[in-house]
């Protein structure tokens, strides 16, 4: 088993659930490698450890944490302009007495006017793929080389196995007199 210290994490459905390769809990996350020759259950609290594995940030992953910042910044600055906005009236109404329709209009008027901002803040950022946690893993080298063991091991008993099926591997019985 020669392949790169790279596992992609796949979540199975509940009723397909295996128990853990370390404590045996039942799980629905799954390691597997790009390839699919190794697989294996682990539960989500050995995930985080970081003595087990640790996650591989992609590139467009950075740039993606980036743009969701981006956003959230700006709708920090829209709901503060309209929150000076708001206060700018109260004084405005605490020093005149106008007509209270046209306050509420106004009113009504820049509440729609926040939320149709904040709206085409998030939908231009729509594009960028929401990522709650990583989905790429290389896993502790202490970790990968029981992987890598157990892997020889299995092929080296399905050799021998083999070995044993094929009676040309025993030797023959003498069929000359002695």
């Amino acid at each position: 088993m020669a392949t790169a210290n790279v596992y992609h994490l796949r979540r199975v459905a509940a009723t397909a659930s295996k128990p853990c390769y370390v404590c045996y809990k039942p799980t629905s996350s799954c390691l597997i490698t790009p390839d699919n020759r190794d697989f294996f259950y682990v539960c989500d609290g050995h995930l985080k450890d970081p003595g087990f594995a640790s996650p591989i940030v992609s590139d467009e992953e950075k740039e993606s944490d980036k743009k969701k910042d981006e956003m959230t910044k700006a709708i920090e600055e829209v709901k503060k302009e309209y929150e000076e906005k708001q206060k700018n009236k109260k004084k405005k109404k605490d020093k005149k007495d106008d007509d209270k329709k046209n306050e509420k209009k106004d009113d009504d008027k820049d509440e729609k006017e926040r939320d149709d901002k904040i709206k085409a803040i998030e939908s231009g950022d729509n594009a960028i793929p929401k990522v709650d946690e990583p989905r790429i893993f290389a896993l502790h080298k202490s970790i990968l080389q029981m992987r890598v063991t157990r892997a020889n091991n299995l092929a080296r008993a399905k050799r021998q196995a083999e070995l044993v099926k094929n009676p040309a591997t025993f030797p023959s019985v003498p069929t000359g007199l002695p």
